[in-house]
């Protein structure tokens, strides 16, 4: 597809005579050249035009953002408004400033797109532009694009403060409990990781969709977010003959990464040390990453063995940390200590990107990282270029945070070209993930990689020629990622242009976990009932107060909060010896979510409708929820080999029929002709099969995997041919 026709495809409607004028600026460059060549004045005259369309598109974007900060700043001062006048803060007012963050969140993807398309537009023009007239049009209009940027994320802002105060709204006014800072023991529970790319035209759209269900996580709330508290930056170590490289990539047993990490700008004073160990002996066989933190001027006499694991623990211990952390902390230190003094490893490259993390605080169940702005850069001296000053530092000093690093020699930086989106599940004691994660990991959005690692893909790249392997990923970056887009998935708009997530209206999503919540309550009042009334027991206020205690924790799982509680009517109260229908009208009137379900009128009817739902519902909770399953690699190479094993029966089969034809008499060469013919149909069928296997793979279609009828059609063609030779050599 041109990319005329698919930037019309692209096009928000109230936006349109803000894009550029594609069509119009292609159409100046080809008559110019067909009409009279290309002139002075015509290069002049076209770069003035292009000049106009990006001003015009920069200044549109720049009034977008200052009215989306506007719209922010009345939504934070409202949401503070409420918070301050309890007679004000109901569910109604906190509804209402939750769809207005929703309005802005469409807003910003909307300007997402809008802000990528017109960037690729230039480019492509200026592509156009240097390849008709055979002028650099491209490299001197640099300048312009850096006074008028449209290829950096600038919207990081927006979403983190529309995060922040649609988290308050979706808690009713208060904050999110626990403590952001708090990142837990991450070896303490089994953690399913995966990851996958995204292509910059869908960053910030995913973004948003997980900004839906997950808050944005700020480590440090008491200061203000600022872009670069995004920035995290590595240093990666190896030896010259890239040993922790092939370990890692061969998954050896106890392989390590060893990588020096800090967050925000070069100046900061803390240095996270990890090691991340495949298989570990002192683990029983488990995979762990350990870490501890030491002050950046401590990094180098780390490095040389002059700051020692026993000063490292007693630093620790003097301020207070416990002392089975304390002794975690040293024997880290000493494995670290070892592997370089024993490896020699060094360092080799810099691993840079933008992060921006979603997980509720203390609860690490789900937690979702998304990193943009990728880059590799590199580290060492192995071709003789001193890159760190002084030799022996641990990192580069000319090299800060100021992505995309345009000071830098191309021989010297690698920028991705895609995000990459880590998801962390929690699935030990048979936990799903939650439904809206599998719905976007399955989803046109994203592309599944499994086991990416950004060092792996970095080291491939600068010292390929001194690497005896390569990731089985680098053959993904030849192929576009993008898919068509699926319908009723992520965020699109209606006719209208009203917003939809996932094909529904935000209000339509909030009715229904509602009713979903409902009917779980109901579920839960009518198993109760049930066993009070086969115990012979009352219900009486406590088990009421109980039935409440479930209702707030049912919601609690969700992404809505409970419902003020309401009085407790007097029926709730039953006396000993009432019916099993009073019974269960006192559990379920007690739920105010339920309290209209229920009248003086057609008592039984309803209750007899509320036990069928439950039913159901009991049926539809058995029910396991669909994942997505992870293709692995070998899974395709089995599939080659397969084909392969056919291909060298063919060959022989070949070899055979080749002799006889060149060797034989007529009858030898007839049976040659035969068994040429029997070799071309099984390779044709070998093909077929290795193609419709890679298919069903590639789509996770379930099915018949083996060959049931090739190997006995394959036995009896072979045996019918030796008949025919038999035939005609002894008739």
């Amino acid at each position: 597809m041109k990319y005329g026709q698919e930037l019309q495809q692209n096009i928000f409607g109230p936006w349109r005579l803000s894009y550029v004028s594609y069509d119009i600026l292609k159409q100046e460059l080809k008559t110019r050249q067909l009409d009279h060549g290309w002139t002075q004045k015509d290069a002049s005259d076209f770069t003035n035009l292009l000049e106009n369309e990006l001003s015009k598109v920069y200044d549109f974007v720049n009034a977008k953002l200052s009215e989306i900060d506007a719209r922010i700043l009345y939504c934070e001062r409202t949401i503070q408004t409420l918070q301050k006048n309890p007679s004000m803060s109901s569910d109604a007012n906190y509804g209402i400033m939750d769809e207005a963050l929703t309005e802005i969140l469409f807003d910003v993807n909307d300007l997402s797109r809008f802000t990528r398309v017109n960037f690729v537009a230039i480019q492509k023009i200026l592509k156009k532009h240097d390849k008709w007239t055979g002028l650099h049009l491209k490299h001197d209009f640099i300048t312009k694009l850096r006074e008028k940027p449209l290829d950096k994320q600038r919207f990081d802002v927006a979403i983190i403060y529309i995060s922040a105060l649609h988290d308050i709204c979706r808690n009713r006014g208060k904050q999110s409990p626990g403590n952001s800072a708090s990142g837990g023991d991450q070896n303490a529970f089994e953690r399913a990781t995966a990851k996958y790319w995204i292509h910059p035209d869908n960053i910030t759209e995913v973004k948003a969709i997980i900004m839906l269900h997950l808050p944005v996580l700020i480590f440090n709330k008491d200061k203000k977010w600022e872009p670069s508290d995004s920035a995290v930056s590595s240093t990666y170590f190896d030896n010259s003959n890239f040993d922790l490289y092939t370990g890692r990539l061969q998954r050896d047993e106890e392989a390590e990464a060893i990588r020096f990490r800090w967050y925000g700008p070069m100046n900061s004073t803390s240095v996270f040390i990890e090691r991340k160990t495949h298989h570990a002996s002192w683990l029983d066989g488990a995979s762990v990453k350990d870490r501890f933190r030491i002050k950046e001027n401590q990094v180098n006499p780390f490095m040389s063995g002059i700051y020692t694991a026993d000063q490292i623990a007693d630093a620790q211990r003097k301020s207070g940390t416990e002392e089975s952390t304390v002794e975690n902390v040293r024997f880290i230190a000493k494995g670290v200590q070892k592997s370089f003094k024993e490896k020699r490893i060094e360092p080799m490259l810099r691993a840079f990107y933008n992060r921006t993390a979603f997980q509720l605080p203390d609860n690490q169940r789900v937690r979702i990282s998304l990193d943009t702005d990728l880059t590799f850069i590199r580290e060492d001296h192995l071709d003789g270029i001193t890159r760190r000053q002084p030799t022996y530092n641990w990192r580069r000093n000319d090299v800060g945070i100021d992505y995309p690093f345009p000071h830098l020699k191309d021989d010297d930086i690698l920028r991705f070209p895609y995000a990459v989106l880590e998801t962390k599940l929690q699935t030990h004691l048979g936990q799903e993930p939650p439904v809206w994660l599998t719905s976007l990991l399955e989803s046109h959005l994203v592309h599944e990689v499994p086991r990416f690692s950004k060092y792996l893909h970095g080291a491939c790249h600068f010292y390929r020629e001194r690497l005896p392997l390569l990731p089985w990923w680098l053959a993904e970056l030849n192929v576009d990622i993008r898919k068509p887009r699926a319908e009723n998935i992520g965020l699109t708009r209606s006719k209208s242009f009203k917003p939809l997530i996932d094909g529904k209206y935000r209000r339509a999503m909030i009715e229904e976990k509602e009713r979903a919540n409902q009917q779980a309550v109901v579920q839960h009042g009518e198993k109760s009932s049930r066993k009070s009334s086969s115990t012979g027991t009352a219900v009486n206020n406590g088990s009421s107060s109980s039935i409440n205690e479930l209702n707030v924790k049912e919601y609690s799982n969700t992404d809505l909060p409970p419902l003020p509680p309401r009085k407790k009517p007097a029926a709730a109260a039953a006396a000993p010896g009432t019916s099993d229908n009073n019974k269960t009208r006192g559990i379920l009137s007690s739920i105010p979510q339920i309290q209209n379900l229920f009248s003086k009128k057609n008592d039984k009817s309803q209750d007899l409708e509320l036990g069928a739902s439950a039913a159901d519902l009991g049926e539809n909770a058995n029910k396991k929820q669909k994942v997505k399953v992870r293709v692995e690699p070998k899974v395709f190479f089995a599939n080659e080999r397969t084909f392969i094993a056919w291909l060298q029966f063919c060959a022989l089969l070949l070899t055979v029929a080749l002799n006889l034809l060149n060797f034989g008499d007529t009858i030898s060469r007839t049976v040659g002709g035969i068994f040429i013919g029997l070799s071309a149909g099984i390779a044709i069928y070998a093909l077929y099969r290795f193609e419709k296997r890679a298919w069903m793979i590639n789509r996770r279609i379930d099915g018949r995997y083996d060959d049931i009828w090739g190997p006995a059609v394959l036995c009896l063609l072979l045996v019918v041919a030796l008949i025919v030779n038999f035939y005609l050599r002894f008739r």
